[in-house]
C-alpha cells in the first residue's frame, strides 16, 4: 500500500496571502491546491503563479466545474494545472469533455470528481465507466462548521469507492488526529487546509501530517 499524498488547500481570499502561506510548507507537501475560494477570487492567475513557484509539484485547481467543461478545462490546464475538479452533480458529458481536454495537455493530466450532496454509487459507476478514476470524499466546509463528524458511514462509503477502483482523496477539516480513522484503507491523498495554513508553525504542522501518514500507512 502506497503512502497517501499530502495536499494543502489554499483557500485564501487573495493570491498574496496564498503565496505568503505556501512558502512556509510547500517544500514538505506533495500537491499544491488552488482552492475554490482562491480560484474565484483571483482566477487562473493564481494557478499560473503557483505553477511558477512549484514547477515540480502536482498542482490541482479546485474549480468544481459544473458546466462548459471543455472551456473550464482549457483555462485550468493552460494555466499549468495537473488536475482539475468537477462537481458530482455535473452531467457526465461535462466531465468527459473536461477529461478529453485534460489528456490533450498530457497523459498524466486528470479530472477529479468532488462528492457533495446526494451522489449515488450508480453515478460513481458511470464516472468510472467513462474514464474518471479519481474522487474526492468530502466532509464539506459548512458541514464541518456545523459540527458534523466523520462517521462509520463515511468510512464504509470510502472503502466501497476504493473497492470499485477509484483513487480516493479525503478532505474536510482534517487534523492529524483524524488520520487514524482511515487506517487500513488505500487512501490516495489527504487534504489539509486550515490545520496547516493557520497553525502556529505551518511547516511543522505539515511535517506532523507527513510523520503520521508514514506511521499509519508506512
Amino acid at each position: 500500500m502506497k503512502l497517501p499524498l499530502l495536499q494543502v488547500a489554499l483557500d485564501n481570499t487573495s493570491l498574496e496571502d496564498a503565496v505568503k502561506s505556501v512558502k512556509q510548507y510547500g517544500h514538505v507537501i506533495d500537491i499544491v491546491e488552488v482552492g475554490t475560494i482562491l480560484h474565484y477570487a483571483e482566477g487562473a492567475k493564481a494557478t499560473s503563479v503557483l505553477r511558477q513557484m512549484f514547477p515540480d509539484k502536482i498542482l490541482l485547481d479546485d474549480i468544481k466545474g459544473a458546466d462548459a467543461g471543455a472551456t473550464l478545462a482549457d483555462i485550468c490546464f493552460k494555466a499549468g494545472a495537473d488536475t482539475m475538479t468537477a462537481i458530482c452533480s455535473a452531467d457526465v458529458a461535462t466531465m468527459i469533455s473536461m477529461l478529453e481536454v485534460a489528456k490533450k495537455y498530457g497523459p498524466n493530466k486528470d479530472v477529479q470528481v468532488e462528492l457533495y450532496g446526494d451522489w449515488t454509487f450508480e453515478h460513481a459507476q458511470s464516472w468510472l465507466d467513462n474514464g474518471l478514476t479519481q474522487v474526492v470524499y468530502h466532509r464539506s466546509r459548512d458541514a464541518e462548521l456545523a459540527g458534523k463528524k466523520w462517521s462509520d458511514d463515511d468510512i464504509q462509503k470510502i472503502a466501497a469507492l476504493i473497492e470499485m477502483g477509484f483513487k480516493v482523496t479525503i478532505t474536510g477539516g482534517l487534523n492529524v488526529e483524524d488520520l487514524v480513522l482511515f487506517s487500513g484503507l488505500n487512501i490516495h491523498c489527504v487534504i489539509a487546509g486550515r490545520s496547516i495554513r493557520n497553525a502556529e508553525n505551518p511547516e511543522q504542522a505539515a511535517l506532523d501530517f507527513k510523520k503520521e501518514i508514514k506511521r499509519i500507512w508506512g
